[in-house]
């Protein structure tokens, strides 16, 4: 315009208005005309305008005017109108009310369009929508009220949807935020674009803080939505600002400044949920916008992360049409690809899986989820394809599998109620595998089973367990091989070596990421409690109404979750964090409830940890010590870490329960592992050999190159040096603790009470909690009591100790879940290869057994001078004890397997299973077994398959094993000179023991005792025979004459019975057959027994219980010792007469039958010089049921042990 301004042409205006009589509101109209064609001078025109004009409605009609022309059906409306509009609208010359009714415009289309089929639509700008082109030029000049006012008028996002418009919108944000994003969001190296600031002084004004966006940014980028995909320059932009927000808002200390911040905050979020990620819909196959985003994104905690997936993938498609398109396509597309995966195409099909996530990552793995709930084959193929993701679209993963997983509609268990759904198994599958190869964050995961099992649900505890498997390389089975049961004695490169059935590799990284996720979270204690509590949750609230056998399961799983949990962490976690985190003991007990077996699991590698600190610190302080030193400082290193776990102890059990335990013992057995008790050397051997083998295959192998065999040798080698030295350490500790347990077990058992109730509270409170916990305890628990027998621990009894393991398993067996069937099975076969081994022997008797005290039989004697008598259980009355104790394992086998409940079944044949190495070893017992599991393979095949399988498993190994077995007499020696005294006696009195026989040599002076019935004779009696010892405590008057005619009955009914009972037939035999040995007749003297009862019911009912409890005890004899028995009863009735009434003048009464054997002993006992075994075994033990007291306090009776 040179040098004219507005003051002087409008000037000249007026004076040719004057001048030639010219209409003002026709100059006016040329004046907009010139305006027209030079819009871009607004800063002339605009002060004209306003000059010269007088009413605000004479302008907005003739600018009206000038739109109606424009109007017409092919009609376009020039952008310069557009612009003079925009501009005068801003300089507020006319109002937007007046001029809108004026522009044309129709909103009908898209109201069509939102109505039709939305999964088609497709946005089309109608010809000439002047509305939005007059919104298009005040965007453009920065006019943002007017045009929110205008757009406040349409449909949400309906002119946003216009691409011009949209552009345009960006264009005005990118002017706004530029001088922030140059000061605080620029990338480090980052050039990029300056942008020229409009000149225009009506126009919103640039942000210079975050603050400033808040006047009007977040605004319009709501209005913009999802279509900032138009312009993914400002997508960056507005990310990096967020991002550079977060970081100044997590390094803010103020807590005022913060709170301020928060608003902030929110509005960030807002932008993310309903801008950033709908925008990142629509961009198409962007990576570079999917991992900027992820940059912003991860600055929140994954809660936050969550709800904006969630919001995105359940909300945001549907408010949309343009996203319910996108939504339809990406669908069909994953179906495509879906339905042509497999492994052989992983590489093309894992590039289209992943340019499909870049956009659109929840639509598409929700789709994979479901198809892999269904298939679970697709589970390797879909990780293997999911390597192309972008960190955004893990992300997104670990929250769709968390959904998949919570997902209300699906059932967890299948419809028989008896199994977890195959659905949630492929899932927590896919878990472990994705989670391990792919760096996900795993805090959403773990916070998601901690708060299933807070609300008592325990079945994602599956995941979990997966997911520990896959990322630690830890697993948990039953099912292990004795190979790697004896590694996993081992240290940990024993353990990763030999001791899974996968070698699972490089599970370095995915351990380290699982530890910082607990650790970082503190997840890591309150899921082992929360594990620990939900075992009994399970049976007594989760379980309530669920299958028995679902129970079982979820038991199981609950349990192998926290021993494999307890195992990662033990092994990861440094000494610092363990101690910080798990409380002691008595805490964990005490406050927070957990049972006492978890606790001291999890307080074990605590104790273990101190124990080599503290050692590690005393040997510093002494450089250059001795061997003996270093124990010594060992030693010093226990006392001192495990005292304050002693005085924890007592609070967890009664006070009673110390009379008998010592705290210490009570420590010492629940602290100590395999690990410190032997060294495994086959195992180190095996391993270390294994990788000689492999060095060899590799110098043998001539096609691999030679970088990569010196690489696998050098390998093999760093391995079997590592594996050397552990057992050298290993070596050297388990010395050190053997040293420190001698010096221990004098202080162990005290034994105030009895001996046998020592027994009972070591079994109960030690040996039975802790060896159904895992393999490995099962294995430690029968090592412990055989190294508690070596180290002649005083006042411990091992015969009573293996006599309560082995005499009534059925309770036991029948309160087990599967896997503890398991343990318990193993734990009964490390037990019955110990007694094996002193029984296969009698130099390994003598030497393991023989001078030990665990083998002593202590008696008080009958008379008044109470002095003790003591003597060892000779070989061949150990062997009876051991026929005895493999009569009652089949007695109660054989009961289970004929109750017909799923549970005493299942448990029975997977106990038998696992101690078949050891039992059977006699042929008759093995018959009785082979022909009861007969019986359950008919019984079973249709109803219960699962019972049929083991049965049928178990049946094939056995057979297998007959070749092993031996007949009775071989097992142990059968013919004995005379018969016991009735078991049955044992089960009322205080006085169950007895002792062996004396040598040949004092025989007469017996004979000579047993006739003179005072009581120096009873002390005698007492020393040579069991049967003066045995007596039933029922407290009645002897009546002898009545007895001795009893006696002679008896005997005559016993000839008959001998005539017709069949002479090859034994009780183990007869248990093969039908289960009814109580009705059926017995086949011996002593057998007879309760038919005598019968007779003596009318007059002594105590005394006929006794009896009825000694037939079972009796039927263990052979038919072979009942023949070579007959004739002595027959010469016991006749002393019965001369020797009856001057023997039971004891103050407790006796049975007749017991009278008549005793007599006949005596006289037995003169004339075989060499008896072949003592009546102790009988008396003691063979007839010994679980439960009886066999030391007890002393009684009024006057014979008392």
């Amino acid at each position: 315009m040179g040098n004219l301004t507005s003051h002087l042409v409008l000037e000249n205006i007026k004076s040719l208005i004057g001048c030639f009589n010219l209409d003002p509101n026709r100059v006016l109209d040329i004046i907009l005309e010139v305006y027209e064609c030079r819009s871009e001078h607004d800063e002339f025109f605009i002060p004209l305008i306003k000059s010269y004009m007088c009413e605000h409605q004479t302008l907005c009609h003739m600018l009206g005017f000038k739109f109606k022309f424009h109007q017409e059906p092919n009609g376009e409306t020039p952008s310069s109108l557009y612009h003079i509009a925009a501009a005068l609208l801003q300089h507020n010359l006319i109002a937007l009310e007046d001029l809108y009714v004026h522009v044309s415009g129709r909103v009908v289309a898209v109201l069509v369009v939102l109505s039709s089929d939305l999964a088609a639509a497709a946005f089309v700008r109608p010809p000439d929508n002047q509305k939005l082109g007059l919104l298009e030029a005040l965007l453009r000049i920065g006019d943002w009220q007017h045009a929110q006012s205008i757009m406040d008028q349409m449909p949400a996002f309906y002119a946003t949807s216009h691409k011009a418009i949209a552009i345009a919108l960006c264009q005005l944000l990118h002017l706004i935020v530029e001088p922030l994003y140059r000061r605080a969001a620029v990338p480090k190296g980052a050039k990029g674009g300056l942008m020229t600031p409009l000149r225009n002084k009506q126009a919103l004004r640039p942000a210079e803080s975050f603050d400033d966006l808040s006047r009007g940014v977040f605004a319009m980028l709501c209005y913009l939505g999802p279509h900032m995909s138009h312009d993914p320059i400002l997508f960056a932009k507005v990310v990096r600002l967020g991002k550079s927000f977060m970081k100044e808002y997590q390094n803010e200390s103020r807590q005022d400044t913060k709170d301020k911040m928060d608003s902030l905050l929110s509005c960030f979020l807002s932008t993310a949920d309903q801008v950033l990620l709908p925008s990142l819909s629509l961009m198409e196959c962007n990576a570079c916008m999917s991992e900027e985003l992820w940059g912003f994104f991860k600055l929140f905690p994954y809660q936050h992360r969550y709800r904006l997936y969630g919001q995105w993938k359940n909300e945001t498609y549907g408010n949309h049409p343009l996203l319910v398109k996108i939504k339809a396509q990406t669908v069909d597309r994953a179906k495509y690809i879906m339905k042509r995966l497999t492994k052989e195409n992983v590489k093309p099909s894992g590039r289209q899986i992943g340019k499909l996530s870049h956009s659109n990552p929840t639509i598409l793995f929700d789709y994979i989820l479901s198809q892999i709930q269904w298939y679970d084959n697709l589970i390797s193929p879909v990780v293997d394809s999911l390597k192309y993701l972008t960190s955004l679209n893990y992300d997104v993963l670990a929250y769709c599998i968390i959904e998949a997983l919570a997902n209300p509609e699906k059932e967890k268990m299948k419809h028989d109620d008896t199994t977890i759904s195959s659905w949630l198994q492929s899932l927590a599958s896919l878990c472990g595998a994705v989670f391990r190869k792919y760096p996900i964050e795993l805090a959403g995961l773990l916070q998601y089973v901690t708060n299933q099992l807070k609300a008592g649900k325990s079945f994602d505890l599956l995941i979990l367990k997966e997911v520990v498997q896959k990322m630690a390389g830890i697993e948990i089975t039953d099912e292990m091989t004795v190979e790697q049961l004896e590694a996993m004695t081992g240290g940990e490169q024993l353990k990763a070596e030999g001791g899974y059935f996968g070698q699972i590799r490089n599970t370095k990284k995915s351990s380290q990421r699982l530890k910082d996720a607990l650790l970082d979270h503190e997840l890591a204690l309150p899921l082992c409690l929360l594990m620990a509590q939900q075992r009994n949750g399970v049976v007594f609230s989760e379980g309530g109404e669920k299958h028995l056998k679902l129970v079982g399961k979820l038991y199981d799983q609950c349990h192998d979750t926290l021993v494999q949990f307890g195992g990662f962490l033990a092994s990861n976690l440094s000494t610092e964090d363990y101690i910080k985190r798990v409380p002691s003991v008595d805490v964990l007990c005490n406050q927070f409830h957990t049972p006492h077996d978890a606790a001291f699991f999890l307080s074990r590698p605590m104790y273990a940890h101190q124990i080599l600190s503290k050692y590690d610190e005393l040997k510093k302080a002494e450089k250059g010590s001795r061997q003996q030193q270093k124990v010594h400082k060992y030693i010093a290193a226990c006392e001192q870490i495990m005292a304050p776990v002693h005085e924890a102890v007592v609070s967890l059990h009664l006070p009673r329960v110390w009379d008998d335990l010592r705290p210490q013992f009570y420590a010492t057995f629940w602290s100590l592992t395999m690990y410190d008790l032997a060294v495994p050397h086959n195992a180190y051997d095996r391993e270390v050999n294994k990788l000689k083998i492999q060095i060899k295959a590799i110098d043998e192998n001539t096609e691999m190159p030679l970088n990569k065999k010196k690489k696998e040798k050098e390998r093999c080698t760093a391995l079997q040096d590592k594996l050397q030295e552990e057992e050298k350490k290993q070596l050297e500790h388990v010395q050190r603790v053997l040293h420190r347990l001698k010096l221990e077990k004098d202080n162990w058992l005290l034994a105030k009470s009895t001996k046998n109730e020592t027994i009972t509270k070591f079994l109960q409170l030690c040996i039975f909690p802790r060896c159904v916990f895992s393999a490995i305890d099962a294995v430690y628990c029968a090592r412990f009591v055989e190294l508690v027998h070596q180290q002649k621990t005083p006042n411990f009894c091992t015969l009573l100790c293996y006599d309560r393991v082995f005499s009534d398993i059925i309770y036991t067996v029948a309160s087990c879940t599967e896997n503890e069937s398991r343990r318990y099975g193993r734990f009964l076969c490390c037990m019955l290869e110990t007694v094996t081994r002193w029984h296969s022997d009698r130099a390994i008797y003598e030497k393991e057994c023989g001078n030990y005290p665990g083998f002593l039989t202590i008696f008080r004697a009958s008379g008044f001078d109470g002095g003790n008598k003591a003597d060892q259980l000779d070989y061949e009355n150990f062997r009876h004890v051991v026929h005895k104790w493999h009569y009652k394992l089949t007695k109660a086998s054989v009961h289970c397997l004929e109750t017909g409940e799923y549970t005493h079944i299942r448990n029975i044949l997977i106990v038998l299973t696992k101690i078949l190495p050891w039992y059977p070893k006699v042929l008759n017992l093995g018959q009785a077994l082979e022909c009861r599991v007969h019986k359950i393979c008919q019984e079973e095949k249709e109803k219960r398959p699962d019972l049929y399988a083991l049965a049928m498993g178990y049946s094939g190994q056995l057979k297998g094993r007959k070749v092993h077995m031996v007949p009775e007499n071989e097992f142990h020696h059968k013919e004995q000179p005379v018969r016991s005294a009735t078991p049955g006696t044992l089960q009322n009195g205080p006085g169950n023991t007895g002792k062996p026989a004396a040598a040949a040599s004092a025989g007469k002076a017996e004979e000579d005792k047993s006739k003179d019935k005072s009581q120096a004779a009873q002390k005698t009696a007492s020393k040579n025979s069991t049967a003066a010892n045995k007596v039933s405590s029922s407290n009645g008057s002897s009546m002898p004459n009545s007895k001795e005619k009893e006696d002679k009955e008896k005997t005559t009914k016993e000839k008959k019975e001998k005539k017709d009972k069949n002479p090859g037939s034994t009780p183990e035999a007869k248990a093969g057959g039908k289960d009814k040995q109580k009705e059926e007749k017995p086949t011996d003297s002593k057998e007879k027994t309760p038919k005598a009862d019968k007779d003596k019911r009318k007059d002594d009912k105590k005394e006929e219980k006794s009896k009825i409890d000694g037939k079972s005890a009796e039927k263990e004899w052979s038919k072979e010792r009942d023949l070579s028995n007959d004739s002595k009863t027959k010469e016991g009735s006749k002393v019965e007469k001369n020797a009856g009434a001057g023997s039971m003048k004891s103050l407790v009464p006796r049975s007749e039958g017991v009278e008549s054997e005793r007599e006949q002993k005596r006289r037995k006992l003169d004339t075989h010089s060499s008896p072949s075994h003592s009546s102790l075994c009988t008396s003691f033990l063979l007839s010994l049921p679980v439960g009886d007291h066999v030391f007890s306090k002393p009684s009024s009776s006057p014979i008392g042990v």
